[in-house]
């Protein structure tokens, strides 16, 4: 894993997942390709073959939360998510983490990554925002049993429950990446349509080597670190400006906002761009006791009318915008 880390900062592994998926013409999604191009070398490190592999089933596994400040196990999750999940990274605000190890060896075996929404919903009402987490990152060591995946998913959201202020979970499939979202179909959550995500992605023309980004990274805290450096501001006093996610815009000197703004823009105009499909959403809801389940899925019902019962997408790689 740090090897392969080593050779992205090398340049010798295309970082960018639609560079080094593009060419592909098997109808599987690119994770399973992830999985088919790992076999080999995950089952050589372990001293197994593939008739051991396919004799294990989930109870095989131990299952376990990481605690943030268990530095060494979030870089495990980290290292692990960069070998065996497309995007080869973290989400932006990964929040929690979640493992499952092989018992017999200790081996990591899967991992789940929920983060902070990149924008917040409103499923459940408005006053209900705070209490929805995006499922974000996932992924399973090549001879995992194949319901891996969906055994992490459903075991991340029960703690979750049992553990945080948490009832509703979101995740999104890429069609362009030929994901239907098989995982939250297995587990019947509640299909929300293909309407979501950015209508573009972005690529900076000096440095392609990092791939494409979504209209997101304009905003990113070192985004308006940099849009800052380059009107002569110090990094000092543009912290004192700065919250936990977003600049304090109120607290600025008149004029300044708009200057940074259009720096933005400066940016965002240099980059180039290219028109990517709307994504796949799904979205989980369960309390901690029957009672709270059935009021939370009545306000789902009360607030989404037009969602309920969204048959779910069949069609691998479809593209496009469906139930607006």
């Amino acid at each position: 894993m740090g090897q392969e880390r080593s050779e992205r900062k090398r340049g010798r592994l295309k970082a960018d997942p639609f560079e080094r998926f593009k060419d592909l013409q098997e109808n599987h999604c690119w994770q399973y390709e992830v999985r088919l191009r790992n076999t080999e070398q995950d089952l050589s490190e372990l001293g197994k073959d593939l008739a051991w592999a396919e004799s294990l089933r989930t109870s095989d596994f131990d299952f376990d939360y990481v605690d943030k400040s268990d530095r060494e196990q979030c870089d495990e999750v980290r290292d692990f998510i960069i070998r065996h999940e497309f995007l080869g990274c973290l989400p932006n605000r990964p929040t929690h983490r979640f493992t499952a190890r092989l018992r017999e060896t200790g081996t990591l075996a899967g991992v789940i990554v929920m983060a902070t929404p990149n924008a917040f919903s409103h499923l459940l009402g408005k006053e209900n925002k705070n209490i929805i987490k995006l499922v974000s990152r996932g992924a399973s060591i090549s001879w995992a049993p194949k319901n891996m995946g969906s055994w992490l998913v459903s075991r991340a959201c029960k703690w979750m429950v049992q553990n945080t202020e948490f009832r509703c979970f979101e995740a999104y499939s890429d069609p362009l990446a030929k994901e239907l979202g098989t995982i939250y179909q297995a587990l019947n959550w509640t299909y929300l349509g293909q309407t979501s995500g950015t209508n573009k992605v972005y690529r900076d023309p000096d440095n392609k080597e990092r791939g494409w980004f979504s209209d997101r990274d304009f905003r990113k805290k070192s985004k308006y670190k940099r849009y800052a450096e380059s009107l002569g501001i110090s990094p000092e006093e543009w912290k004192s400006y700065m919250g936990k996610y977003t600049p304090k815009w109120d607290m600025m000197p008149p004029g300044l906002k708009d200057k940074i703004k259009a720096e933005e823009k400066k940016f965002r105009d240099r980059c180039e761009s290219r028109v990517v499909p709307a994504k796949h959403k799904y979205c989980y809801i369960l309390g901690r006791n029957k009672k709270e389940t059935k009021h939370l899925k009545s306000l789902f019902v009360k607030y989404n009318p037009s969602k309920v019962n969204l048959p779910y997408p069949k069609e691998r790689g479809k593209i496009g915008r469906a139930h607006v």
